[in-house]
């Protein structure tokens, strides 16, 4: 991320990220840095020294993490491509992964096979808590409180790499200690015991992150590093989202009695931060959530977020999915490169009220754009999310985005705990839930005798509020590991299918590693 605010130092930032390539390179492949005195070590004698330098670090971290989900669209082709809802308009690289060919010889599916990227954090991770004492040692402004507060946001970036790992690749090496100089290769570990070590990294962040920072919270008071919650809480993870990727940790093991404890506390402090639910335009709106905190005064924050704002010079052409689905009228460009078809949007949303879509019964025509624009050409454009520059009104011909990666908002966590409940046997609950969200978007109430399974509503409901936001692969998941009645879908379960092949270069790199056996001969 490149300067969060203003009063960030760009030549420490940059120092940071220069080490930080080089901290990395042994990832790629290196068994040892120069054996001469490197630009790495004289770069990391320098960098320890003041708070100044542990800002400056922690913001680079967060930077790390963005590029590992950003750099070549990764967070929406992981997340929502594979079986989902959007197709391919002429490219076949995300032709395959959407038919979950990803053994296809075709750079983009090399790229996304190599987890180096989450490595990547989870060294810098690594290397900032090893050394972030030295900072509290040498300055006596780094108080042991920002300390806690700072190395606590670590240890969260570092799980939440962790957990992207595993849902990826299932069982992935366990690092802990930064690779200095020399990389010591390590087999991979279970992902029961990746989880573990997940859970514990959560809660030991949770436990000293405030609800918001910069507003006197008893575990961070006065102003953090000289700068306003203005600038800091829509930016950086605080204790409720902590918890909310908690409650998807414990998801992705069936822990739905932990789900429904984390959901409860989130839902209930929401309105400390505060985390409210949105309403329909503020959501798809071209200056709404999405555009990070630029222009929202007193709007409702994203639990979790990574942003790319305009005005911080952090928008680009790629890495926001804008990317991907935009086309004419809204920019100037012919075709979108995905899009969801006709039939699905049709089945999808079937109320006549829906405020996301609905088809005028009389006329057939679209009664809102907010989810896709030019619906009665051959190639709807999926407008949801639609954030050029700074979400303002600008010239299409200027495609650079500025939309933030949203992992998690309210209408979310809702729709999990309706989940969780419905697991749990507690139907009355789950319904209310789920009835939250369809009273926001104008739908009829969950009516169990025309519409049938609870589960295939809720997930239903995810599909429809979430389509977009990187969610329905994993939601895919979960999904057929409760109703357990897709014979095709379990076996890519049971024989590891679900998980991504590992990139020639890391097999190759580490010996100790081979190949997924769904993979082998494909």
């Amino acid at each position: 991320m490149k300067n969060i605010t203003p009063s960030i130092s760009s030549s420490r930032v940059t120092k940071w990220c220069t080490l930080m390539l080089l901290c990395c390179l042994p990832l790629a492949g290196c068994k040892k840095l120069l054996d001469i005195e490197s630009n790495h070590t004289v770069a990391e004698s320098n960098m320890w020294n003041s708070h100044e330098d542990t800002r400056s670090a922690l913001i680079g971290v967060y930077g790390l993490m963005r590029a590992a989900l950003a750099n070549n669209n990764a967070y929406w082709m992981y997340g929502e491509l594979r079986n989902g809802d959007f197709a391919s308009v002429n490219r076949q690289d995300l032709e395959a992964i959407v038919k979950n060919n990803l053994h296809a010889p075709m750079d983009l599916l090399k790229d996304l096979s190599n987890w180096r990227r989450f490595y990547a954090v989870i060294n810098a991770a690594n290397l900032f808590l090893e050394h972030v004492g030295d900072v509290k040692a040498r300055d006596p402004k780094y108080s042991e409180q920002n300390m806690n507060v700072d190395m606590a946001q670590v240890r969260f970036l570092r799980a939440f790499s962790y957990f992207w790992l595993v849902r990826l690749w299932g069982d992935v090496p366990l690092i802990t200690a930064s690779h200095d100089g020399e990389f010591a290769n390590k087999p991979r570990e279970t992902q029961q015991k990746v989880l573990a070590f997940i859970e514990q990294e959560l809660q030991a962040a949770a436990d000293r992150l405030p609800y918001k920072y910069s507003n006197d919270d008893p575990l961070q008071q006065g102003l953090y590093y000289n700068a306003g919650g203005d600038k800091w809480n829509y930016v950086l993870i605080k204790k409720l989202g902590v918890y909310a990727v908690m409650a998807h940790v414990a998801a992705w093991q069936a822990k739905y009695s932990m789900v429904e404890a984390y959901t409860r506390f989130v839902l209930d402090n929401a309105g400390k931060v505060p985390h409210n639910v949105l309403k329909t335009e503020d959501l798809t709106s071209s200056d709404g959530i999405f555009t990070g905190h630029s222009n929202r005064n007193d709007k409702p924050i994203p639990i979790w977020n990574l942003n790319a704002e305009y005005t911080n010079g952090e928008a680009s052409y790629s890495g926001h999915i804008e990317a991907l689905t935009l086309a004419a009228p809204l920019v100037s460009k012919n075709l979108p490169e995905i899009y969801v078809p006709k039939d699905t949007v049709l089945g999808l949303f079937d109320q006549l009220t829906d405020e996301r879509f609905a088809l005028d019964s009389i006329t057939g025509a679209p009664t809102t754009d907010r989810y896709f624009t030019n619906f009665n050409s051959h190639i709807p454009v999926f407008s949801k999310i639609k954030v050029l520059q700074d979400g303002g009104a600008v010239d299409p011909d200027f495609r650079i985005y500025g939309s933030a990666i949203i992992f998690t908002r309210v209408e979310e966590l809702i729709l999990l705990r309706a989940e969780a409940l419905a697991v749990l046997g507690n139907q009355s609950g789950s319904i209310e839930q789920l009835n939250q969200i369809r009273d926001l978007r104008k739908l009829s109430r969950y009516n169990a005798t025309l519409e049938g399974n609870l589960i295939d509503a809720i997930f239903k409901e995810r599909r429809k509020e979430l389509m977009g936001e990187g969610w329905r692969w994993f939601d895919l998941i979960r999904y057929h590991k409760l109703k357990y009645d897709d014979a095709a879908f379990l076996k890519l379960i049971r024989e590891g299918g679900i998980y991504w092949p590992i990139a020639d270069d890391v097999l190759s790199q580490n010996k100790l590693i081979s190949q997924q056996p769904y993979w082998l001969n494909r």
